[in-house]
């Protein structure tokens, strides 16, 4: 399925250094924001208190976030919780504050609202607990990259596994640096976010080291830049209509799924974005520089599968 066809091949890899520079100046920069500003990490991570409240009705959302932002708690999560009707709120941990006088704090509040809100239990969770989920996540991130590497090592090879398993973590780098910049809340489902992208973006990477090992084998006039800009242009169609429904979909969570959802689309949005130009420039680009070559793709074709359509003696043996 195309939405159109572009008949001539786009030279891409002419500009191949000039973006991947731009590329290694915004990676520094997003790891320079990291040291020096760090993630802003949200209750999850650094401990705090957590309460269950239920209602009689469904429950005001934006309402009880308001309420309880009044008292003066900062970065704090409320959601729904099984029903409308129930609601989960965290509130980070402050000093000289205890987990119980945090919660009555709040439940006054509400319950002057709403004489229904009822709490069904708060509990304290440690900054021990934190340091474990920042551990497994970091685990969970390191097993994806591991993985992604041997998949494309076997699918392909080698230079393919090391151009993709960098463009992937450029991309992953960049949406922590904007966190870090902007100083947003870095939680648990930004974290999901985070290792989505590194699938999602990958996707993109073995299309287009698909269509460069179906280009090896049909045009044995072309040359390796050559054949990853044509690869890279007859893909074009299928990236927008893949990453345009995407998008709109993230989209819709970013402007309609309201404080829960608004940070996990934004990440999603950063990844897709990024995720397309490092695909294209990063990926491919580190491809060609690492030497890719016909032959790392196609040892002991035969004639039968290495037919160039424009070639009449394409037939021979290699």
């Amino acid at each position: 399925m195309e939405f159109f066809r572009i008949k001539r091949d786009i030279p891409f890899m002419r500009h191949a250094l000039a973006f991947n520079l731009i590329s290694l100046l915004t990676f520094l920069a997003a790891v320079f924001f990291l040291f020096t500003r760090g993630l802003h990490l949200s209750v999850e991570f650094t401990g705090g208190t957590l309460m269950e409240v239920t209602y009689a009705q469904p429950a005001d959302l934006g309402t009880v976030r308001e309420r309880v932002a009044q008292l003066g708690f900062t970065d704090v999560q409320v959601q729904n919780f099984g029903t409308a009707r129930d609601v989960l709120i965290r509130l980070p941990a402050q000093k000289g504050v205890s987990s119980a006088q945090q919660s009555t704090q709040v439940m006054t509040a509400l319950q002057a609202l709403d004489a229904s809100a009822t709490m069904r239990r708060t509990e304290f969770v440690g900054p021990q607990v934190g340091d474990e989920l920042a551990v497994d996540g970091l685990k969970a991130l390191a097993f994806v990259v591991v993985g992604i590497m041997i998949y494309l090592a076997l699918r392909f090879e080698w230079k393919y596994a090391v151009a993709a398993i960098v463009a992937n973590l450029h991309d992953v780098i960049i949406i922590l640096g904007f966190f870090a910049f902007f100083q947003w809340e870095f939680s648990l489902p930004v974290l999901a976010a985070v290792l989505a992208v590194l699938g999602y973006s990958v996707n993109e990477s073995v299309v287009i080291f698909d269509r460069i090992r179906e280009n090896f084998r049909r045009y044995r006039k072309m040359n390796t830049t050559e054949i990853i800009n044509n690869a890279i242009t007859s893909t074009i169609s299928r990236t927008i209509i893949t990453h345009g429904c995407t998008q709109m979909m993230v989209l819709s969570m970013l402007l309609f799924g309201g404080a829960t959802l608004h940070y996990f689309a934004l990440a999603l949005t950063i990844g897709i974005l990024f995720g397309i130009y490092s695909s294209v420039f990063v990926a491919a680009a580190i491809a060609m520089w690492l030497g890719i070559t016909r032959e790392d793709l196609i040892k002991g074709a035969v004639a039968a599968k290495d037919i160039d359509p424009s070639d009449p003696n394409s037939g021979a043996v290699v």
